[in-house]
């Protein structure tokens, strides 16, 4: 069976649920599945590099859809946020419920994990009571045989009614046959969860009048079901997306009452109807797995549980993770020197020719200067400083995610998150926004509660993004560290580099402390993290998704913003009214706030003005120290050093630099995402106030320190 992939070319949820079809025998595939069991690599083996994405409707969540011929078949794949019951409790839930119930799906695809079976059967038994054509994908077949654990297809299909395949989501030829099984009409109904005596009786009630009034529209068993059981959720999905809504039908209202109050007289109301449904399909999910399983005897070895005990252990977590993140940096500062000196002397040695160009075109002299030394020498400059760094870090930390180790972070610094009332998941986006502050922000979407999303949006831009390291590992290095070069310095770099991160999450932490019982309190709210197990990483993945979709990303975002502000730069170092320079002219005037902070007008002027990319922060300082006309490379270390000693630099203004790079207002374009997540000014200001005021503290404790032992 040959197969092609493309994208889906116009919008898959743009006016709703539904999915438009390229042709009228194409067909539309729900995928499913718990969280981390292989559902995404499913999609990416099927359909390729190429999916639209976008958010459902109404909703934040993102959308994933591809499509895939299959001979003269072709399919629609719509891979649905993760889930672990159609009990919806949170957007994501929600957006995988309703898809299922309103999409006009063909068939469902729901991808198990062969090592954890019986829990991911709780979520198949739900979707086979929407999706009667739904095909079991049982993923990760040779990790269950590592861990021992045999598994019967032929008998799992049997129990459950419906067909059930072992596949290598990573590849290609073992995924080829799932399609086939799509074509294939079920030959009787999936195997139907029996809820006891009175919840049947109460559904039989129900159900008629359903059938009556929506006829194929929807489940009726299972809608009838749900309502008997209120669900706020529900009833608004069933209201938008049906012809009507079924409570507001008389008929089905005194029905769904009548049922209600029948179950309330045997004590199951509320909660306790709920429990029941839930009870019973995880009865039949262990007697569907106790068929087909055949797991180990207790205490036999597993890999994945010796090495939790150091990556999450009680007393080995921190120091692990301390030592992991250091080695990050270090791969990254050795990395990235050589390439990134590479690329500034090709982009620089652009210069000249560009010159000629514009000379041999007769621009006049000031619009050369503008678009050479302002607009393409920032551009070159944000380029050769942030790509060489980025193009290691992505990978890094994707090849963490890649392998497991992310959720464990997630899962050591829950406690700590959770003291300060927020969520666990706030770990996760404050990883996020080490790379990139604004996909932090963006990422915070995966919290359910808005006190807590929004918690983790205002407290994301207290750890650096990429573009704030060039400065914090300069400074660092030239001041802190020496200019001998070679291993040790990396190291110490490294180090000197991971003991500022540490620094910046526990004031993430006492900021999200601050707000959280202030102007947002609140209860934490419980979340589930599954760990997954450890897995071989996917490098062609891995490269794809870390360049393609972060590294190209940031960086093409980056130098749009770099752009326009390289030629306000310009013309701030060149239009001299007066005498002096425009920058000399506002550098002046915030000497004295930039001296009560230890540093100078120079650096504040400089943050301000590389509000559009951190990178360029340390270039227009060394423009306005020697009165430039552009931005400067930065030389050697020793240079540096010197240039820097006679502008009137110390250790204090180094250590200030320091601090205040690492609690400043975020750059323009988080600033831009925050109000986009948030949609409000006031909470955008507190953002961008918040790591500011955190920053001034320090360096004005710092410039008293300093002064009060005379250092």
């Amino acid at each position: 069976m040959g197969l092609t992939h493309s994208s889906t070319g116009h919008g898959a949820v743009d006016g709703g649920l539904a999915i438009d079809r390229k042709q009228p025998g194409d067909r539309v595939i729900a995928l499913a599945g718990n969280p981390n069991v292989g559902k995404s690599t499913l999609f990416n083996t099927l359909t390729g590099l190429h999916q639209h994405t976008g958010n459902w409707p109404g909703k934040t969540v993102a959308s994933a859809t591809g499509y895939v011929r299959a001979g003269e078949r072709g399919y629609h794949l719509v891979d649905i946020p993760g889930t672990y019951s159609l009990f919806a409790s949170s957007e994501e839930e929600e957006v995988a419920r309703d898809f299922l119930l309103f999409g006009g799906a063909d068939a469902a695809v729901v991808v198990c994990d062969a090592c954890t079976l019986e829990r991911n059967l709780n979520l198949v038994l739900q979707v086979t009571e929407i999706a009667p054509h739904t095909v079991l994908c049982l993923n990760l077949v040779e990790e269950a045989a590592k861990k021992r654990i045999r598994i019967s297809t032929e008998r799992l299909s049997a129990a459950l009614g419906i067909p059930v395949i072992a596949v290598n989501a990573r590849r290609k030829n073992s995924v080829l046959p799932l399609l086939a099984l799509l074509e294939t009409p079920p030959a009787s109904p999936p195997v139907r969860v029996d809820y006891g005596e009175e919840i049947e009786e109460a559904v039989h009630r129900v159900e008629p009048y359903l059938s009556a009034s929506l006829g194929a529209s929807c489940p009726t068993r299972w809608l009838a079901l749900r309502l008997l059981a209120p669900d706020a959720s529900l009833a608004a999905s069933t209201a938008r997306h049906l012809a009507c809504d079924p409570m507001e039908v008389p008929e089905i209202a005194r029905a769904v009452e009548g049922a209600r109050d029948m179950l309330a007289a045997k004590g199951l109301a509320g909660d306790a109807l709920r429990d029941r449904i839930v009870e019973r399909i995880m009865h039949l999910a262990h007697e569907v797995a106790a068929e087909a399983v055949t797991v180990p005897p207790p205490g036999t070895c597993n890999r994945d549980r010796a090495i939790d005990r150091i990556l999450t252990g009680r007393v080995t977590a921190y120091p692990a993770m301390l030592i992991l993140l250091a080695v990050v940096f270090w791969l990254t500062i050795v990395g990235a020197n050589y390439p990134s000196a590479a690329l500034s002397r090709l982009l620089f040695s652009l210069e000249p020719p560009l010159t000629n160009l514009f000379a041999h075109w007769h621009f006049p002299a000031w619009l050369t200067g503008l678009l050479v030394d302002g607009v393409f020498r920032t551009v070159a400059w944000v380029t050769s400083v942030m790509l060489p760094p980025m193009a290691i870090f992505f990978p890094l930390f994707t090849f963490l995610e890649d392998v497991g180790f992310l959720p464990r972070i997630a899962y050591n610094l829950d406690r700590p998150f959770c003291a300060c009332h927020a969520c666990g998941k706030q770990a996760l986006t404050m990883c996020m926004g080490f790379g990139c502050n604004a996909a932090g922000v963006v990422g915070c979407r995966i919290i359910d509660s808005p006190r807590e999303r929004l918690l983790a949006i205002l407290t994301n831009a207290f750890v650096p993004c990429n573009g704030r390291f060039p400065t914090l590992i300069t400074v660092l290095t030239v001041f802190f560290v020496g200019s001998a070069g070679g291993m040790f310095s990396s190291l110490t770099s490294a180090l000197l580099l991971t003991a500022v991160i540490v620094l910046a999450v526990l004031m993430t932490l006492l900021a999200t402390c601050l707000l959280s019982v202030t102007c947002l309190r609140g209860t934490p709210s419980g979340f589930t993290l599954e760990l997954p197990p450890y897995r071989p990483p996917q490098l062609k993945q891995i490269l794809v998704r870390s360049v393609l979709d972060r590294t190209l990303f940031v960086l093409g975002r980056a130098i749009a913003v770099a752009a326009p502000a390289g030629a306000v730069i310009w013309l701030l170092a060149n239009v001299s009214p007066g005498g002096a320079s425009l920058l000399a002219w506002g550098a002046g005037a915030l000497d004295p706030l930039g001296h009560l902070l230890g540093m100078d007008g120079v650096l504040l002027l400089a943050f301000l003005l590389a509000l559009p990319a951190n990178e360029i922060l340390l270039p227009i300082a060394l423009m306005a120290y020697t009165a430039g006309t552009s931005l400067m490379d930065y030389g050697a270390g020793g240079e540096l050093r010197a240039l820097l000693l006679s502008a009137g630099w110390s250790r204090e203004t180094a250590l200030c630099l320091v601090f205040f790079c690492l609690f400043h207002w975020p750059c323009s374009t988080t600033i831009l995402t925050i109000h986009k997540e948030t949609k409000s000014v006031r909470w955008t200001l507190l953002a961008c106030a918040l790591p500011t005021l955190f920053g001034m503290l320090f360096c004005l404790v710092t410039h008293g320190l300093f002064a009060l032992f005379g250092a």
